[in-house]
């Protein structure tokens, strides 16, 4: 006689495949928004611009954030993309999946971040249960990194990182080098590109939360980027002398203040950008991508946008 097996819900599991920032995404986390937890006490922000709008009293609500969050949702499943979401926690602010965790190649890489923020790694648990564990690389506690600070763009692996005392000295400093050196060590097929990022406590104009925030890029051999984002020329030098000047679309300090270098890629053809991101998407048009525009200013008030809502876990 014959038993029946019961279905396993671990028989069926996520392979994750990430080699850069532009293919075709076929299975990703997006951010949650259900119960961000409303405006924070001004001691409990980790971000300048966020700090910014709690001051004005201008901090995004949970109905503009919910609105914002499912036209980016409409947006991907447009072209059919899985989306998988964390665990809802209370009164957590869940929006910014990037940081908590990405892919790079089959390994989904559990990083340190802030301490503030820790409590929504917690909530991934569901999907990393998906995921087999011999695909799950954790960081160890003095190794510190976030998914906004790592573009994997084929062999390339770029990462944007501050050293000592930048490192202990701003908030917003979020990858160091022992994160550098952790990601060389366990990535040695990639060639790591890292470059130093301006830092600001106090001032969105002159802080580069994460690399994201600065660089990105777009199709296949094109970026979008902040040339003084950077806290060096000569680490600036490193993107161009990659991608080439005339593959570079330079944005200026107010559109970097208001996030147009984290658009999001469906495809080497298909971004998601910022509707009011008017200058960028017009020019983006005109170099023959289909432009899917989401209002997502609220949201941009938390110093983050479309990359940052999204944790890709296939491409293919």
């Amino acid at each position: 006689m014959q038993v029946a097996l019961q279905p396993n819900k671990k028989s069926v599991v996520i392979q994750p495949s990430i080699k850069n920032e532009t293919g075709r995404l076929r299975k990703v986390v997006l951010g949650l928004a259900d119960d961000f937890g409303g405006v924070p006490a001004l001691a409990e922000v980790n971000d300048p611009k966020s700090k910014e709008h709690v001051l004005k009293g201008s901090f995004p609500t949970q109905e503009a954030v919910l609105n914002q969050m499912d036209s980016l949702k409409k947006a991907i499943e447009k072209y059919n993309v899985e989306i998988l979401e964390p665990d809802n926690i209370i009164g957590l602010n869940q929006i910014f999946a990037r940081d908590i965790g990405f892919v790079l190649d089959e390994i989904f890489v559990v990083p340190n971040i802030t301490l503030g923020r820790r409590k929504e790694v917690d909530a991934l648990a569901s999907i990393l249960d998906q995921i087999p564990a011999e695909n799950i690389l954790r960081a160890p506690e003095d190794v510190r990194f976030e998914g906004g600070d790592v573009i994997p763009w084929n062999e390339a692996l770029f990462i944007g990182y501050s050293k000592q005392p930048d490192f202990d000295k701003y908030i917003v400093s979020r990858t160091n080098t022992a994160g550098i050196e952790f990601l060389k060590e366990n990535f040695t097929n990639c060639k790591v590109i890292a470059v130093e990022l301006k830092k600001s406590d106090d001032d969105p104009r002159q802080n580069a939360l994460h690399l994201d925030c600065i660089f990105q890029p777009i199709g296949t051999d094109k970026a979008i980027v902040f040339k003084e984002g950077f806290k060096y020329e000569s680490d600036y030098q490193k993107i161009e002398n990659y991608f080439g000047a005339a593959n570079l679309i330079q944005i200026t300090r107010d559109e970097m203040y208001e996030m147009n270098s984290n658009i999001f890629s469906i495809s080497p053809t298909v971004i998601i950008s910022e509707k009011s991101f008017t200058r960028l998407n017009k020019i983006l048009r005109e170099l023959g991508f289909t432009v899917e525009e989401v209002k997502y200013d609220e949201i941009a008030k938390m110093e983050g946008l479309f990359r940052c809502s999204t944790l890709p876990l296939v491409r293919e």
